[in-house]
């Protein structure tokens, strides 16, 4: 207990799946919270997303832990609401030790080119708005964690033109978060300032758990189930299981809040169950 005892994270994506899981997690080892989500559906995005009663259970959950929490609702694509939110969870919170970026979205289908579009500004270009809030307020010493995905180290994964535009912007913008990692970790490397990526496979959330996630697991079947889907997950992980839990990864972001830390930057950490050594691909050069 205790390893992030009074640090306090800004996390996106916190109302529910992975940005809750990190939350809690954080908030068990001692951490208080500054949490945001967009609360509210993409018109791309096929599936629902998190909803305000979902950010007021993130908070609760933490308040329970017995640690603070500043929740606000607020898009990754706004560059001023983040700041705002940031702004309100040091004036509350008095200091900020680490971001998480975790918002993200994956709108896969047959879909216009605004799926592209809504894929780059939210997976990428998100996780650039959060840094951007949260850099003015980190100390020297401070911690940022990007959430990317091994489809940004595996090629022919969501980038199938089955996928559509939105499943090439989602694996374009993994690939820029861990490009944006390795080199602002150079540019943090003055200040101490640990940035690195997680990469991790299938995650049991809403976002794998939907009827377009099982159609581009079996595109074999006109409408396929979850347990349809179930049979092909494995084809993303070495070791069989068809997914990670989330808080598989929030033990990952936990070490790397931590000051157990403090000598790792620009990493590209793969939580994905072996998927990536399994595919073998070309040495990576990040």
């Amino acid at each position: 207990m205790g390893r992030v005892q009074d640090k306090v994270v800004f996390i996106t994506g916190a109302a529910r799946g992975q940005g809750r899981a990190h939350a809690l997690r954080l908030a068990a080892e001692g951490a208080d919270i500054i949490a945001v989500d967009l609360c509210a559906d993409i018109a791309t995005n096929a599936y629902p997303l998190a909803t305000q009663d979902d950010l007021d259970e993130t908070a609760r959950q933490v308040e329970k832990l017995g640690r603070r929490i500043v929740a606000r609702k607020a898009d990754v694509r706004d560059p001023a609401a983040l700041k705002a939110a940031v702004a309100d969870g040091v004036a509350e919170l008095g200091r900020l030790d680490a971001v998480v970026a975790q918002a993200g979205i994956a709108p896969l289908g047959p879909q216009s080119a605004q799926a592209f579009i809504d894929a780059v500004t939210v997976d990428y270009v998100g996780v650039v708005h959060a840094v951007e809030a949260a850099l003015p307020h980190l100390p020297d010493g401070a911690s940022i964690v990007a959430t990317g995905s091994i489809a940004a180290l595996t090629p022919a994964t969501v980038d199938n033109p089955a996928n559509g535009p939105g499943g090439l912007g989602y694996s374009f913008a993994k690939r820029q978060v861990a490009a944006f990692v390795h080199d602002l970790a150079t540019v943090l490397l003055p200040r101490r300032i640990r940035v690195n990526a997680l990469h991790p496979t299938n995650v049991n959330t809403d976002m794998l758990h939907n009827d377009l996630m099982y159609r581009s697991f079996r595109p074999d079947l006109d409408s396929p189930t979850r347990e349809d889907a179930m049979v092909s997950f494995p084809a993303t992980t070495g070791m069989g299981n068809p997914y990670v839990e989330p808080e598989d990864v929030s033990d990952t972001v936990l070490f790397l809040v931590s000051d157990e830390s403090r000598y790792v930057t620009g990493m590209q950490m793969r939580v994905d169950a072996g998927g990536y050594v399994r595919k073998r691909p070309q040495l990576p050069t990040f």
